[in-house]
């Protein structure tokens, strides 16, 4: 295909909706074509641009505590009046919740999206990491000093993954590591942040389904979180969550 045809779907691509062949004849394309390389890395910017921006609109938690405040009858009614009111009351109580229960899930995707887009950005950028090593014992002390966490990095001896380094990265405000893995042609990046309740419920099972390109594994040990993506298969995705938790232990 053209660059044309590819910069085409590059969007589709970003929203993770660009079946699995063509996701992987892309992402082949974009490791030798630096047009359309940049052309990705510079829409997943403004994706995720737009979507830090939305954190500014989304309701304030105690809006909800407000709304049932103000609509608390201060005098109970009497008779048909007092129906009336009430029935306004529950209708207006119920699009309150659902209003509620469609913010909390908006967010969760954005924040699931967000992480995707980092994904995505680094495998379009010319410069992936920060630290270029294969040794373990490199790549982590790289990181102290940088973050206020620590995290132990599996041994790969005799695996089918290869360590391939790691970068500073944020998620909203807060500093995290992107560290890089490769298996049979595939990249892996494995995040590491300090855990958080708003983490642990958008990555809960189930909440952390994402679009079918990508597989996403997330889990807690020690107060640090750690969630994997990569269109690697799901086996080695579990894989490679054992051998951190194994180094966890």
């Amino acid at each position: 295909m053209s660059c044309d045809t590819w910069q085409a779907k590059i969007d589709t691509y970003l929203d993770a909706e660009l079946p699995e062949a063509e996701t992987r004849e892309l992402e082949a394309h974009m490791r030798e074509c630096a047009a359309c390389s940049s052309q990705a890395l510079m829409r997943s910017q403004l994706k995720r641009s737009i979507h830090l921006a939305g954190k500014e609109f989304a309701l304030n938690p105690e809006f909800r505590k407000r709304v049932q405040g103000e609509i608390r009858p201060k005098v109970a009614g009497r008779g048909w009046v007092g129906a009336l009111a009430g029935a306004a009351c529950a209708a207006l109580l119920a699009v309150v919740l659902i209003s509620s229960i469609w913010t909390q899930r908006a967010q969760r995707q954005q924040l699931i999206g967000e992480l995707t887009d980092l994904h995505v950005t680094t495998l379009a950028s010319s410069n992936r990491v920060d630290v270029v090593s294969t040794d373990r014992h490199t790549v982590k002390p790289w990181f102290q000093g940088k973050l206020p966490f620590t995290f132990n990095l599996p041994e790969l001896q005799g695996s089918p993954f290869e360590l391939l380094g790691g970068k500073l990265t944020y998620l909203g405000q807060d500093p995290g590591a992107e560290l890089l893995f490769s298996v049979r042609k595939h990249v892996l990046s494995v995040f590491v942040f300090k855990d958080a309740p708003e983490l642990a419920r958008a990555l809960a099972s189930g909440a952390a389904a994402h679009k079918l390109s990508f597989n996403l594994a997330s889990w807690s040990e020690g107060g640090v979180r750690y969630v994997i993506i990569t269109d690697a298969s799901r086996e080695d995705v579990n894989d490679l969550r054992a051998r951190f938790q194994a180094a966890a232990q």
